[in-house]
C-alpha cells in the first residue's frame, strides 16, 4: 500500500520599502489555513529584506512576534540591495524544500489557492513551474501569461495599432486571459511555484538583472532544459502591483522609465538571440515607433505605448550590453 506522502513547500517574500504590504501578505496566508494543509507541509516562509531604507525590518520583526509566527516566519535582512533576483536567490537558497512558492509582497492570497498550486505540480510531474490567476481587488483578471518577447515583438509593441497586433498575434507577447488551464511560454513572477529541480537543473535566477526580464528569462532557460509551465486560473491571488517599482505606474503615465529596466531588456535579447538579435529588436521597435506617428497625426482618439525619450533609452548599454546594470541608487 502507497503510503500519502505531503509535499514540502517553502515560501519566499521579496520585500523593499513595502512593510505594510508584507505584512498583509503574510496575514492573507496565515488566514487561509497555513502552515497546515492535507496536500502539503510548510517549511518555512522567508522574509527577504532587501536592504529597505525604512522601517521595513523593526515593522516585520514586530508583527512577527506579536502574531505569534516566531516558529514559521524567517526573516533576512540583506545588507544591500542587489535587485529583485538577487532578493529572491537569497530566499530559494536559504529553504530546501521541494516546491518553492515566490510571492511579491504586494499580492493577497486568497483561499485554496497555495493548495491548488502544489496539488498542480502534483498532478503534472513534467510540469516544473505553476502559476494562478492574477486578479485586482475587484476579481478582474490581470494578464499574467505570455508568449516569449521575441526581437519582432518589439514591433507589436511600439505600434500599438489593433490590425498589426491582430494580423501577427502569434507573435504578440500577452496571452488571451483563459478560465481553462493553459501552458504559457512564461509567467509573472508577482506568484510562481517553482520545483526545486528547476533550480538545479539550470541554476538560480540571473542577477544580472536588477528588475525586470528576470521572470521570461528563467523561464525561457527552463524551457530550453525541458520543462514546462501550467497555467491554473482556479488558483487565485490578488496583485495590487507596484509596490516596489515604478515601472508600471510610469508606463500607463507615458512617463520615462528607470534605466534599469532597459538595462533588462538589453541584457536578455542579448542573452537570447546575440547581438544581431538586439540590434533587429531595437530596430524593429523604431518601424512600429514610426507607425505609431503617423497614426498619432490620422487619428485623434489614437494613444501609443511610447513613453517619454523611449526611442533613445532602447539603446542602454547597446555597445557593452555585458555592462554590469548601475544600481539606482547611483543615478
Amino acid at each position: 500500500m502507497e503510503v500519502f506522502r505531503a509535499s514540502r513547500l517553502s515560501l519566499v517574500i521579496v520585500n523593499y520599502c513595502t512593510p505594510q504590504l508584507s505584512g498583509d501578505c503574510l496575514f492573507s496566508i496565515f488566514e487561509n489555513g497555513l502552515p497546515t494543509s492535507p496536500t502539503y507541509s510548510l517549511d518555512e516562509i522567508i522574509v527577504v529584506d532587501n536592504n529597505s531604507r525604512d522601517d521595513s525590518i523593526g515593522y516585520l520583526t514586530e508583527l512577527i512576534s506579536e502574531n505569534n509566527w516566531v516558529d514559521s516566519v524567517s526573516l533576512i535582512a540583506n545588507d544591500r540591495n542587489d535587485g529583485f533576483s538577487s532578493g529572491n536567490n537569497v530566499g530559494v537558497n536559504a529553504s530546501s524544500s521541494e516546491y518553492v512558492l515566490l510571492i511579491n509582497s504586494d499580492t493577497i492570497i486568497q483561499p485554496g489557492a497555495i493548495q491548488k498550486l502544489v496539488e498542480t505540480l502534483d498532478d503534472n510531474p513534467a510540469m516544473g513551474m505553476a502559476s494562478p490567476c492574477l486578479e485586482w481587488p475587484d476579481g478582474t483578471p490581470q494578464e499574467s501569461c505570455f508568449r516569449f518577447q521575441r526581437p519582432f515583438t518589439e514591433f507589436i509593441k511600439s505600434a500599438a495599432t489593433g490590425l498589426i497586433s491582430k494580423f501577427f498575434y502569434r507573435y504578440d507577447v500577452p496571452f488571451s486571459v483563459s478560465v481553462e488551464v493553459s501552458y504559457p511560454e512564461w509567467t509573472s513572477f508577482a506568484c510562481v511555484l517553482i520545483r526545486r529541480k528547476v533550480f538545479e537543473d539550470i541554476g538560480l535566477l540571473d542577477e544580472g538583472f536588477f528588475m525586470y526580464f528576470e521572470d521570461v528569462d528563467f523561464c525561457k532557460r527552463a524551457s530550453e532544459a525541458g520543462w514546462k509551465i501550467i497555467h491554473n486560473p482556479a488558483a487565485h491571488v490578488v496583485h495590487l502591483r507596484g509596490g516596489s517599482s515604478p515601472v508600471k505606474s510610469q508606463a500607463a503615465k507615458r512617463k520615462r522609465l528607470p534605466r534599469y529596466f532597459y538595462e533588462s531588456r538589453t541584457r536578455y535579447y542579448l542573452k537570447h538571440f546575440g547581438h544581431s538579435g538586439l540590434f533587429a529588436a531595437n530596430i524593429f521597435w523604431q518601424f512600429g515607433w514610426l507607425v505609431a506617428i503617423v497614426r498619432k497625426f490620422v487619428s485623434r482618439g489614437y494613444k501609443s505605448n511610447i513613453c517619454e525619450k523611449q526611442w533613445r533609452d532602447i539603446w542602454t548599454n547597446f555597445f557593452n550590453p555585458v555592462a554590469p546594470y548601475i544600481h539606482p541608487d547611483n543615478i
